[in-house]
């Protein structure tokens, strides 16, 4: 086969793919109670981490409404997994590599139809003290939860930008909370805390958002990952099933995605207590950050403040 005959064929390739990706964004409906203004070829979401737990399920929610979903994973079985369901296209991607963060964005833009969303979910766990924490684990760590979500907002935001889209980061609880054995955990999920809301002001004037999803304890495969790369502790178990499905979560990135007046950060939780405690935990950082110091206000300023942003606060959901 000659040089001409295989520039042919390339090009021939990139038409095609270039029509499927028009024909799958045409058929994209509006989700019912989902306002947008983006067109419907512009209603394709990205998500990282989609191969199992609370990434499957983020991509299984967005495919079932009708939106094209880029599901990105590292493992074969994975990709095949993703790749039969409808309105998905499976794409390898590790966040820690470079490389295969820029050929996804090569190949989204070759498809042609956009990209309005991009949830940053791929994360992982290690429950190790500070004293106990293996270095090569910690930065792995950080590679993933802190520096791959960075990474994967710096490569797509001129497409979300382009769009007027939004970026979505999964944060946890435990960005809020401090956990013993979980350190190196919470510093990477308070980070996205931080990240979040400077991204979200670095977005505002270009039309664009930023947002965060805050799950507590749901069914994921976590552990089994830990278990896996041989640094979880002993007696860990991989069942989590004692834990609801995340099936809220994936219900809460919809909306922070799509829905008219996105909230900055949306809480799930499975229960009151997880609630409970991470909105005290909220309380007392306020309570240390305002005493023993020359501008402390008193309690009844703290009220009114307080009184101030819950007058424009959403009334509790069901």
């Amino acid at each position: 086969m000659n040089r001409t005959t295989i520039s042919i064929m390339n090009q021939i390739s990139k038409v095609l793919s270039f029509a499927v990706s028009l024909a799958l964004a045409a058929a994209v409906p509006a989700v019912s109670g989902a306002q947008t203004a983006a067109t419907k070829h512009q209603q394709a979401v990205l998500v990282t981490g989609a191969g199992s737990g609370i990434g499957r399920k983020i991509t299984e929610k967005l495919a079932a409404d009708g939106y094209l979903v880029y599901a990105t994973a590292r493992k074969d079985e994975d990709l095949k997994a993703l790749g039969a369901i409808k309105n998905v296209q499976a794409v390898r991607l590790d966040v820690t590599k470079p490389q295969d963060i820029a050929a996804a964005v090569e190949a989204i833009k070759q498809a042609g139809g956009g990209l309005y969303g991009l949830v940053n979910n791929a994360g992982i766990g290690s429950e190790a003290t500070v004293a106990e924490m293996k270095p090569e684990e910690f930065d792995l760590m950080m590679a993933v939860n802190m520096f791959g979500p960075y990474r994967m907002t710096q490569a797509f935001e001129p497409l979300i930008v382009e769009a007027k889209g939004r970026i979505t980061n999964i944060g946890s609880i435990s960005g809020v909370l401090a956990s013993p054995s979980l350190s190196a955990y919470v510093m990477s999920k308070h980070a996205i805390e931080g990240f979040t809301d400077s991204l979200a002001r670095e977005l505002a004037p270009l039309g664009a958002t930023a947002n965060l999803v805050e799950p507590g304890n749901y069914n994921s495969g976590m552990i089994k990952h830990e278990i896996e790369r041989g640094v979880a502790p002993p007696g860990a178990s991989a069942d989590r099933s004692m834990y609801k499905s995340p099936d809220e979560v994936a219900e809460a990135v919809e909306k922070a995605l799509f829905e008219s007046n996105p909230k900055r950060r949306y809480l799930v939780v499975p229960n009151q207590h997880e609630a409970e405690i991470t909105i005290r935990k909220q309380i007392e950082q306020l309570v240390q950050l305002n005493e023993g110091q020359p501008y402390t206000y008193e309690r009844d300023a703290l009220i009114k403040m307080l009184d101030e942003a819950l007058s424009t606060a959403r009334p509790r959901t069901k």
